[in-house]
């Protein structure tokens, strides 16, 4: 029988060269040869390159002019829709070619006219004086390897198209308007403003509404606004409903938001939005159609079923001289959903 060694950890399906002692089993074969690219030994080429990066940041400017055409040209009060489609497609073609220009022009920059060679070196100790003195060199030669000192014309077309690209964004964010502030906290609910009906605009007398009935409520002289009248009306519409005032719980002062039984509460699911127009007279139930929230009218419209996270807000009301439903003041709390100042 052969003898067999399974040798130690060193020596273990190595295969050392002979004569080389403790030196490397195997040499490093180092970085492959490096291939210049055309621009490398060519200046022509090196300029035509040159020529078609400053091609590239020219196609974003024109495109972030592009999108300025359509975003300020057309007028979303009167346009048709064909107008709208056209808007449309400058908006996306010029966004495109805006942010396309630049990161292409980029990488066609580092491909064709940045140094390509492969570079190692070994990992020294940190020391953080000598450190920061070899980071500032880094830099230096990064920008220096860039050739962005001596092609002017890179880097003007690059300044041009990267202080053009951000534009667009900013138009487009601005479209999404000012901050709220307090807007919606008010509505066109005030002392004294009548409630009519939707959408006729005529008056409600407290007699006119009989137990277990429902109106559908705005404040006087919405349907006479020039402006903003769907607005306007999307914070301030309103349930009326007569119950036996012995069925109401009003809460420590509330006891006067009523006459007679008769409540108003905000429209507006306090979910997304919806409006609640479904009332069950029996149960003194108000239900969203969209999400199926629950609000009990005895309990100040407290939810009690569904993803709604807050009461109705109530509206006061009082009856003038003339036995007609007025506001005695506008909403306590903001109407509406997730308002985040919402106590």
């Amino acid at each position: 029988m052969g003898d067999h060694s399974h040798g130690s950890p060193n020596t273990s399906g190595t295969v050392a060269t002979a004569g080389q002692g403790d030196e490397e089993k195997f040499q490093n074969p180092g970085l492959p040869p490096h291939r210049p690219r055309l621009a490398d030994t060519h200046p022509r080429a090196e300029k035509r390159a040159e020529r078609q990066v400053a091609s590239l940041f020219i196609v974003s400017i024109i495109g972030t002019i592009v999108f300025f055409i359509g975003y300020f040209s057309i007028h979303l009060d009167d346009a048709s829709i064909a107008e709208l489609r056209l808007q449309n497609i400058l908006l996306g073609l010029g966004t495109a070619f805006a942010m396309l220009g630049i990161g292409v022009g980029i990488v066609h920059w580092a491909k064709t006219l940045m140094p390509d060679h492969e570079v190692t070196e070994e990992r020294h100790e940190i020391r953080p004086e000598e450190d920061r003195v070899i980071a500032e060199k880094i830099v230096g030669d990064i920008i220096e390897e860039t050739g962005i000192k001596r092609r002017p014309l890179i880097r003007n077309t690059l300044l041009g198209a990267m202080v053009l690209a951000p534009l667009p964004a900013i138009a487009v964010f601005r479209d999404l308007g000012p901050l709220p502030g307090d807007t919606l906290r008010h509505t066109m609910w005030k002392t004294g403003t009548r409630l009519v009906r939707d959408p006729s605009g005529t008056a409600i007398k407290a007699s006119d509404v009989t137990l277990g009935s429902a109106f559908h409520v705005i404040p006087d002289g919405l349907n006479d606004l020039p402006e903003h009248k769907l607005e306007e009306k999307a914070k301030a519409v309103v349930l009326l409903m007569r119950l036996n005032p012995e069925d109401l719980n009003p809460s420590p002062g509330r006891e006067d938001w009523a006459v007679d039984g008769i409540v108003a509460y905000s429209k507006i699911c306090t979910h997304v939005g919806c409006p609640v127009a479904l009332y069950e007279q029996q149960t003194h139930h108000l239900l969203c159609p969209c999400h199926q929230s629950t609000f009990d009218v005895t309990q100040e419209c407290k939810v009690i079923f569904g993803p709604a996270g807050h009461a109705l807000p109530q509206l006061p009301i009082e009856v003038d001289a003339e036995g007609y439903l007025i506001a005695k003041d506008d909403f306590q709390e903001p109407v509406g959903p997730s308002y985040w100042e919402r106590g």
